[in-house]
């Protein structure tokens, strides 16, 4: 095995470019005995497109258009979104582009427009995520998160990111961007998966 690919087997590159899921997986991921790398990171590291049809088939199209970043090593890539069934499962896939629209302030206010008129039950959602782990052998292990919630009638809180303002959680009594990072870490559907990962990669490299 050259030694880069040697090297890199201590390495886990997390295939994002995403300012806020970055910064929640090196706090969910403080632990690990790997060094834990971003695409920013990386030079040039492109972008996949995101051609899928569910959570699971965009994070394989990323982990497996990023592994050539880090030959030898650990690559894992995570798709989520939030599903409101009312709408259909949407923002779902598109939440990051729901509408074509630019900001999360705007798609925000797109969701609540399309909801004025959901009471009850029918505001019910839920975000999940979904993270595809390739292991420096080639094998592949998926890894699931998903918390249940509701939309609120209006945005609560300005931390988190995405459709945090409006994602009330029953379980904490608010939005998820009113909770501190540690506890948005131990409800959210990312922090899920990625306590998941965690406990597999603790295992395999003790």
């Amino acid at each position: 095995m050259p030694i880069t690919e040697r090297e890199n087997k201590k390495s886990l590159l997390i295939g994002t470019g995403n300012r806020g899921k970055a910064g929640e997986f090196r706090k969910l991921l403080k632990d690990l005995p790997l060094d834990v790398l971003f695409l920013s990171d990386f030079e040039n590291a492109g972008e996949v497109e995101e051609t899928g049809l569910s959570f699971e088939e965009n994070a394989r199209l990323k982990v497996d258009g990023y592994s050539h970043l880090l030959p030898g090593g650990w690559i894992a890539a995570e798709d989520s979104g939030l599903v409101v069934p009312a709408l259909g499962g949407d923002p779902g896939i598109y939440s990051a582009r729901y509408g074509n629209l630019e900001s999360e302030e705007e798609r925000n206010r797109l969701l609540l427009d399309r909801m004025q008129y959901c009471r009850g039950e029918e505001r019910a959602a839920f975000y999940e995520a979904v993270i595809v782990l390739i292991t420096p052998e080639g094998e592949d292990v998926i890894f699931r998160g998903r918390v249940h919630g509701y939309i609120a009638d209006a945005p609560e809180g300005d931390g988190g990111f995405g459709y945090d303002p409006l994602f009330y959680h029953p379980q904490s009594g608010t939005t998820f961007a009113c909770l501190t990072k540690e506890e948005k870490g131990k409800y959210s559907h990312r922090g899920l998966a990625a306590l998941a990962l965690a406990a597999y990669l603790n295992q395999e490299t003790a």
